[in-house]
């Protein structure tokens, strides 16, 4: 490969979620976001890296949203910026961020699209303080904005609505190479063939091999998956995984 097919190659683009709310941590409220986000990001080529969940503290989102947004391309946010008293998200980002914090003209207009002059009361209006500097992120389900600034981006917790924001941004984010996968079921347990699958990775290093056990109505079983961004080398690994496995079914007679 020459060093402009290097250049020219996508880089990879990652990301992180910061899930806020004491309600997730003390599980009455039972997160539905994480697993829908981590699987839009997949589908359009960004790879989730962390995932982390702090309370309904200035102090705690603060320094975990610092973190995580000094190491991945994007960091997604979702909880706490609803009209109520501990909903401290956008408070917490500007000081993150170091920027004044304010009721945005804009993000009033939105609102005003769904709420009368007279119902736009004190605790409505908290949900359109916008830290200085930030872009609004639409969102057609309660008109509530979401908003970004730098690589983060702060959604609602309600799923319908985070997933409407979600949708919204989407096309403004920049992708990578998506990744491939394929699937073979082992018709063995894990502990069958966890030492050949170790050699397999082994030498296949620039692709993931995971197995995964699961109970079928014959018995315990395992379904060994393969990924790549890169379709040559998750074909041979796949085929190395098939070869494998056929010959642990032979040796333990299957």
């Amino acid at each position: 490969m020459t060093a402009s097919d290097t250049s020219s190659s996508p880089a990879l683009v990652t990301a992180a979620i910061l899930v806020i709310g004491d309600e997730i941590l003390s599980g009455r409220t039972k997160d539905k976001n994480i697993g829908y986000i981590a699987e839009y990001l997949t589908n359009i080529g960004i790879e989730l890296r962390e995932v982390r969940i702090v309370p309904d503290v200035q102090e705690e989102i603060v320094s975990a949203l610092n973190a995580l947004r000094s190491r991945q391309t994007y960091v997604f946010t979702t909880g706490g910026i609803g009209p109520t008293h501990d909903d401290i998200t956008a408070d917490s980002v500007a000081a993150a961020f170091g920027v004044s914090i304010d009721h945005d003209p804009r993000a009033i207009a939105m609102l005003s699209e769904r709420f009368p002059a007279d119902q736009l009361n004190e605790a409505r209006l908290r949900m359109a303080r916008i830290p200085a500097g930030a872009n609004l992120i639409a969102n057609s389900v309660s008109k509530a904005p979401g908003f970004n600034i730098g690589n983060v981006y702060v959604m609602a917790g309600v799923p319908s609505i985070m997933q409407a924001m979600l949708d919204a941004l989407a096309p403004t984010l920049k992708t990578g190479v998506k990744i491939l996968s394929d699937t073979v079921r082992a018709g063995l347990r894990e502990g069958d063939i966890g030492t050949a699958l170790a050699e397999v990775a082994k030498a296949h290093p620039d692709v993931s091999i995971g197995s995964y056990p699961f109970f079928s109505d014959e018995g315990p079983d395992t379904n060994v998956v393969v990924r790549s961004r890169d379709p040559q080398k998750l074909a041979e690994a796949m085929a190395a995984v098939k070869t494998m496995l056929a010959a642990e079914q032979a040796r333990l007679g299957v």
